[in-house]
Formats: C-alpha cells, structure tokens, sequence
C-alpha cells in the first residue's frame, strides 16, 4: 500500500520536480501523518499549556 502511495505521490508531481521537491513532499505527508495517529492516541497538548511553556500570550 506504500509503495502505490508512494507512486501516486510521485505522479501528481510536474515533470520539472527536483529530488529536492520530492523529498519536502514526503516529509509534509510524513509529518501530517505522524501528528494524526498522535492525535487519535491522544498524544497531544492544548495550545495555552505550549503558550504558557514558551511565554507566550494566549
């Protein structure tokens, strides 16, 4: 299932498309789907408590 995505990701890319964009790619999807499997296993943060650690206003 991988390797289709992976081949479909490769397909909706323009013909000029570098390595270099090919890899952002990857990493954007790598990421978003890293942060939603955190997200259904409850591994995340309210906003105020990342505010309030960096000093932030809220």
């Amino acid at each position: 299932m991988i390797k289709d995505d992976m081949h479909r990701l490769i397909d909706s890319m323009p013909s000029e498309a570098t390595w270099e964009d090919l890899m952002r790619e990857i990493y954007v999807r790598e990421t978003i789907e890293r942060g939603l499997a955190d997200s259904k296993a409850g591994r995340t943060k309210d906003v105020k408590e990342i505010r309030a650690k960096y000093g932030l206003p809220e």
